[in-house]
């Protein structure tokens, strides 16, 4: 899962919400100097992480760029689902994924001194290009897809896979839709053992 499910997953804590988001960044078990419940969205994330690379659905969504993308192909269909949540986004929350981001935006303003590093980099891109939002478009997760392949050390042509998802599109809505739902599931109950 990318960036909006690991914090739509992470419930209402915004500072379970900013561990889970900054999770990527931070290596190891070197992250007891964090608060605890930044802390727990760390431990969260990485447990949606290890639900998810496992996951029969999100293997077979993965099986259809690998043969392209290799070992880029479980980032970038954490990118698609982004987009099928974003896209869907009244079937799992009350609140308009406008005010759901602008709220999260807020929430890393507010706590910026407790981000790592890498984070508060990435911070004033994410909000000024509101990456959140693009995630409801193909052009969107385009420009997101072109951004990562930016950042590779190796090259990378992720941004060509939108390719893939505008012929397999419902394909892999159908395979988000009932991935997706396991995995709240799973998130619940890991946040309760927390």
């Amino acid at each position: 899962m990318n960036f909006l499910a690991h914090i739509y997953l992470s419930g209402d804590n915004d500072l379970l919400k900013i561990g889970n988001f900054m999770a990527d960044g931070i290596h190891g078990k070197n992250f007891d100097a964090f608060p605890l419940d930044i802390q727990k969205g760390i431990i969260l994330h990485r447990e949606i992480d290890t639900f998810t690379d496992a996951h029969p659905i999100f293997r077979q969504s993965t099986k259809r760029l690998h043969a392209n993308y290799h070992h880029y192909s479980g980032i970038i269909v954490d990118i698609f689902y982004d987009h099928f949540l974003a896209k869907n986004w009244s079937k799992y929350s009350d609140e308009t994924l406008a005010d759901f981001t602008e709220r999260f935006y807020q929430s890393l303003r507010d706590n910026y001194d407790l981000l790592n590093e890498k984070t508060q980099k990435m911070v004033p891109y994410l909000i000024q290009q509101n990456w959140l939002m693009s995630y409801q478009t193909i052009e969107g997760i385009a420009f997101i897809l072109e951004k990562m392949d930016n950042r590779m050390k190796r090259d990378s042509i992720m941004r060509l896979s939108v390719s893939e998802l505008r012929t397999f599109y419902a394909e892999f809505e159908a395979e988000f839709t009932a991935f997706f739902a396991t995995l709240i599931v799973h998130s619940n109950l890991k946040i309760q053992t927390l």
